[in-house]
């Protein structure tokens, strides 16, 4: 079962800042680090961002040790056709869906045989699409299969801002929610070899 990401959510809330998407290093660095401390790999499904998730990822020193690669599928027909994602979904609600973006992450995660896939999708502009309006957006991350992130988690974000701003603050988001993920997940894992203490 998916879980959704409310807007109050840590996770997200820094996000909905004007200008916080050049914050996006830092949070690649972090994540990256926490991922090969961990040993674990990542994937990335990307529609809006059009692969400036990946290059935030891999201006990162280092960054080949745990990323594997990204599928950028701009097209709604590429992300049933390349990720997997459900096409009466697609037919349905459109690409801009948090449940498309979980699909997106399950699919690259399994595409590219990695340990975490993350996804972004939503309107940009300058118009809207699928019905929603500029800004909206939808960030996913799904975790290792048979972990306690499998099921995965998506956010819905309202952003404001050109162009330039909404894409930078969906590289960011994404990453911040990768980052508490991670965190979430060791801290399951943890809790789940104490004895649940």
């Amino acid at each position: 079962m998916s879980q959704a990401v409310r807007q109050g959510d840590p996770a997200v809330a820094a996000a909905q800042r004007p200008g916080a998407g050049a914050g996006a290093r830092p949070v690649a660095e972090r994540v990256l680090r926490l991922l090969a401390e961990r040993d674990q790999t990542l994937a990335v499904a990307e529609s809006l961002t059009g692969g400036l998730v990946a290059a935030e990822l891999t201006s990162v020193p280092g960054a080949s040790r745990v990323f594997l690669g990204s599928v950028t599928a701009y097209a709604t027909r590429l992300k049933r056709d390349l990720l997997g994602v459900d096409g009466e979904l697609l037919a349905r609600r459109g690409a801009v869906d948090a449940e498309v973006a979980l699909q997106m992450a399950r699919g690259v995660r399994s595409r590219l045989g990695a340990s975490w896939g993350v996804a972004t999708t939503g309107v940009a502009g300058p118009e809207p699409q699928d019905g929603r309006p500029v800004g909206t957006v939808y960030v996913a991350v799904c975790g290792p299969p048979g972990g306690p992130a499998e099921a995965g988690k998506a956010a819905a974000l309202r952003l404001d801002g050109g162009r330039a701003e909404i894409r930078g603050e969906s590289v960011r988001s994404v990453l911040e929610l990768l980052a508490h993920e991670l965190f979430e997940n060791a801290r399951a894992k943890d809790t789940e070899q104490n004895g649940g203490n």
